[in-house]
This record gives structure tokens, C-alpha cells and sequence, in this order.
């Protein structure tokens, strides 16, 4: 479903925290799998409360986010993750291949949209390159350096310089 251009990927070399949002058991063991590197912190959450109350507490590079969830949607945990410092990347998971889904996605700030069942290959692209994307704005490398949100004025003067 992506139209993101097929690029080379750099491997993380440094921690990145990436929390997985389902209330589905078998995405909790898939994800993880497929996106197994030896520098992803994975948090693991089963409902929109509890992923809002992680999201608040600390910086995630990726998000990755069960189309509906318990207790709220995808579109709860785009809004608590855009007023994050870190603000990372969102990716919803669907089980339709759903092209107004995916639009709507992109255009509230989301990065893109994987669909179920998931393709290892395209799962493993998306998901690295989410989190380059991520790694690549300002305050986003400001927190990887330093492993916690930088302040308003930091980031600041992250987006000047």
C-alpha cells in the first residue's frame, strides 16, 4: 500500500523505544519478531489508556498502533504522540487494505499503514524506515543523545540550527 520510495536502510546503532499498541496477542508476538534489532527497546501496550499513559511518561522513536483499540483508536494515540517532544513516527496496523484509511493516516501526520496479515519484507522496510525518519528531525536526535525530551527552548533551537 506504500508509495514511500524503496531506499537503503540504516541500521539503528543506538537505543530507539518502540511501543506496540493491540489488544491482539499474536500482533505482540509477530511485530517484535520481524522487527527484532538488538537496540529497540520494545513497551508493549493492550488498550489506548494505557498506551496514552506510556506516551506521556517517555520518548518512543515508532509507534505502532492497532487500527481500533480498546478503549479509543489510532487516531488518540496520533494526538498524544504529536504533543510528545519526540513526537515519533506512527504506524496503524489494518486488516483491510483500505486506501481512504491510509490517506487519512498521511494526512493527520502519521507516517503509514501496515497491512494484515503482514508481510514480513514490507513490515521490516516501513518500519526501519519510520524510524529513520524519525532519527532524522531535529528533536527526535535530540532525545536519542540524550534519552529523554529535550525543553521547549531546546527544541528551539534544534529547529534553527
Amino acid at each position: 500500500m506504500s508509495i514511500r520510495p524503496r531506499a537503503p536502510i540504516d541500521s539503528p546503532l543506538e537505543p530507539a523505544q518502540i511501543l506496540l499498541v493491540s489488544n491482539r496477542q499474536e500482533d505482540h508476538l509477530i511485530l517484535p519478531g520481524i522487527l527484532d534489532h538488538p537496540h529497540w527497546e520494545w513497551q508493549h501496550s493492550h488498550g489506548c489508556a494505557e498506551a496514552l499513559e506510556l506516551i506521556r511518561k517517555r520518548p518512543f522513536a515508532v509507534v505502532i498502533c492497532e487500527r481500533d483499540q480498546t478503549g479509543g483508536c489510532w487516531r488518540d494515540i496520533l494526538r498524544a504522540s504529536s504533543e510528545s517532544a519526540a513526537s515519533p513516527s506512527l504506524l496503524v496496523c489494518s486488516r483491510l487494505s483500505d486506501d481512504s484509511l491510509w490517506a487519512e493516516v498521511l494526512n493527520l501526520g502519521g507516517y503509514d499503514v501496515l497491512v494484515k496479515p503482514f508481510d514480513s519484507e514490507e513490515v521490516l522496510r516501513v518500519g526501519f524506515l519510520a524510524w529513520h525518519y524519525w532519527k532524522r528531525r531535529p528533536v527526535a536526535a535530540a532525545v536519542s543523545a540524550s534519552g529523554k525530551a529535550p525543553t521547549p527552548s531546546a527544541e528551539r533551537r534544534a529547529a534553527v540550527a
